[in-house]
């Protein structure tokens, strides 16, 4: 045999096995077969269960990671979120207590002008209803201001009210403005008439006290008054109509080594927040001018002229 024959292919003897093709077309249908098989009749999930079971922890070992990272952006998603909701409901909470507020505020306001319409229906003399600004810039006197001035027609020493009883005087009109002193202003007084006994006296302010009260002064020990008695306006002077509440008496100390009793007096009027108050004319302004001396009978004169005679 020529050496050059090792070079070649291996001879016939030597060649064991299939071909390459028969190999891929029998292990091709092999498969299919497997397939076909454990569709069919599933005979490898014993094995698949068996490899999840052994590959499990390593599974478990190697999703923590992903977990955790996913846990901690969850975490601090609900947290800004929880903030951000937090933050609202305030903002929310803020905004209904003041709309609360402002409805409780507009319905006493509601019901302090509907009385005070009620009062102004029942009044025979001519009223202006007014507004209150601001309280006075004076610390030692009690003072508001009102929106209605000369231009208005007020005119100083007008009786101011509100919905529940005398609040005070007009005692300054500017043109757009005018100043309102209040029944307890300590330079401040009002003939008053007790509704229970008919006694007439006379409520002054008083000075240097924090709170709002009235004194019925130079009333005797021995006088008919008590607690409770309303107080309403006499009439007697000129300014204020008869019959408008004032006070009720609070307090009455009898001391044995005075001759008077001091008695003390809770205003009816809402004193220190009052905002809408009515401006009524004063009655001597509505009243007829005296009659005149010359125009009266010869055999009656004034005694007025019977004084200037003598």
């Amino acid at each position: 045999m020529p050496l050059g024959t090792l070079d070649q292919s291996p001879p016939p003897f030597f060649k064991q096995g299939l071909s390459a093709l028969t190999k891929l077309v029998l292990f091709g249908a092999i498969a299919v077969l497997l397939m076909v098989a454990d569709l069919r009749l599933s005979l490898t999930q014993p094995l698949r269960s068996a490899i999840a079971t052994a590959l499990y922890p390593l599974q478990w070992v190697v999703i923590q990671p992903v977990q955790g990272m996913r846990a901690i952006g969850q975490y601090f998603d609900s947290l800004q979120s929880a903030q951000s909701l937090a933050a609202a409901s305030q903002r929310q909470l803020l905004e209904l207590t003041i709309r609360a507020g402002q409805v409780e505020q507009l319905t006493l306001e509601n019901q302090r002008l509907r009385s005070l319409m009620e009062l102004r229906d029942r009044l025979t003399t001519s009223s202006t209803a007014a507004q209150v600004l601001y309280d006075a810039a004076d610390p030692y006197a009690r003072r508001v201001i009102v929106d209605k001035g000369l231009a208005h027609g007020v005119v100083a020493g007008s009786p101011v009210l509100d919905e529940s009883g005398v609040l005070g005087q007009v005692t300054r009109v500017h043109p757009l403005v005018s100043e309102v002193t209040l029944l307890t202003d300590r330079d401040q007084a009002i003939p008053v008439l007790n509704t229970r006994t008919g006694v007439r006296s006379v409520a002054y302010g008083q000075p240097g006290t924090s709170t709002h009260e009235l004194e019925l002064r130079f009333m005797a020990g021995n006088a008919d008054v008590a607690e409770g008695d309303l107080l309403s306006t006499s009439g007697i002077d000129g300014v204020y109509p008869p019959g408008l509440p004032v006070a009720r008496v609070s307090q009455v100390e009898r001391q044995a080594e005075s001759a008077f009793a001091r008695v003390l007096c809770t205003p009816s009027a809402q004193i220190g927040s009052a905002t809408h108050v009515l401006l009524l004319a004063p009655v001597a302004a509505q009243l007829p001018p005296p009659p005149d001396a010359a125009a009266m009978p010869a055999g009656r004169q004034s005694p007025r002229s019977m004084r200037s005679g003598h």
